[in-house]
């Protein structure tokens, strides 16, 4: 676990170390929602005040985990990025960060969030604890899966259904959720992760450069790639239908919603040099953020209600077991 930069610098700030958490990425805790709406429904709805703190803590919980994985993946990754057009000006990269320090503020961030998380209750503990570990498997060799095609977009999306269980758990409720699910999930971070590769590799537009700048790069192809984001696409929509049909058929009705989106975000991904590469600069995309916030609010509508005539819809009209 150790980086020589290629020119040691002393003008590092209290800016480069922050920079170096990540804040921006905060955003993606965003994928505790669903598992805090679902567990709140299928625990007989409490009065949603008396989760508010524990909500807080699980939130600051974290955003102090990610940012301490941010912290290690930018310093180990420090050597490749210096071969990345734009990565090479990040403070590790350009040598603006002190190892001392970010080994520090690595271990500071995470037992501060791992400490918080244990207040919010033992089940919250060790999902934070399981997406903690996921940055030492993503980063730190001999593990180091970012390295290894297909199994980097896998490794990196396990953090989706790792913030689901976290949201889940916020109510601490006794519930266990459904393993189709969490699989949907993971399925779901595996598009938004292969098309991010995929305009990652375009942008870069030299399998030379690419190769040398991530290792997963010297397999993939954008034909590769494209099939893999039909593949978790797929992957997707059967274990999502399986949880919709067992657990709430009303979600049936935000299908077109979260495909038009998907459908969205990969037409950005296939534009030239894609907003999916950097996923923070989605937000300059404001069709997309809206349609977004409309599809959540769907989603979350369609989670609380109840729709009888929907069950009688889809109700069984041949024998089981066939």
């Amino acid at each position: 676990m150790t980086v020589t930069p290629a020119a040691q610098t002393d003008s590092s700030s209290l800016r480069d170390y922050v920079g170096l958490a990540r804040p921006d990425h905060w955003f993606k805790n965003v994928f505790m929602v669903p598992g805090v709406v679902l567990a709140w429904t299928a625990s007989g709805r409490p009065p949603f005040v008396s989760l508010l703190p524990a909500l807080v803590l699980a939130t600051v919980s974290a955003c102090l985990v990610a940012s301490s994985n941010y912290t290690i993946n930018e310093w180990l990754d420090a050597a490749e990025d210096r071969k990345h057009p734009e990565k090479r000006f990040r403070p590790a990269a350009a040598g603006r960060i002190r190892a001392p320090l970010a080994y520090l503020q690595w271990i500071v961030l995470a037992v501060a969030g791992l400490g918080i998380g244990r207040a919010v209750g033992i089940e919250f503990f060790w999902s934070a604890v399981a997406l903690f570990a996921m940055g030492i498997v993503y980063n730190v060799r001999p593990l180091r899966s970012k390295d290894r095609a297909y199994i980097d977009a896998l490794s990196e999306s396990v953090n989706n259904p790792l913030r689901l269980l976290m949201g889940w758990y916020v109510l601490n409720s006794g519930l266990v959720p459904p393993a189709s699910l969490l699989l949907a999930y993971w399925m779901l971070g595996g598009f938004f992760m292969a098309m991010k590769r995929f305009g990652e590799l375009r942008h870069i537009n030299n399998s030379a450069v690419a190769g040398a700048y991530r290792k997963s790069f010297r397999h993939y192809t954008p034909e590769r790639l494209l099939i893999s984001v039909v593949f978790y696409a797929t992957a997707f929509g059967l274990f999502a239908g399986i949880f919709i049909i067992r657990y709430r058929v009303e979600l049936v009705l935000a299908v077109p919603f979260v495909a038009g989106l998907m459908a969205m975000y990969m037409h950005l991904g296939l534009l030239p040099n894609s907003p999916a590469q950097h996923p923070e600069a989605l937000f300059r995309h404001p069709s997309f953020v809206a349609y977004g916030c409309a599809t959540a609010v769907v989603l979350i509508v369609c989670s609380v209600i109840r729709l009888p005539w929907l069950d009688r819809l889809f109700q069984t009209t041949i024998p089981s077991g066939l």
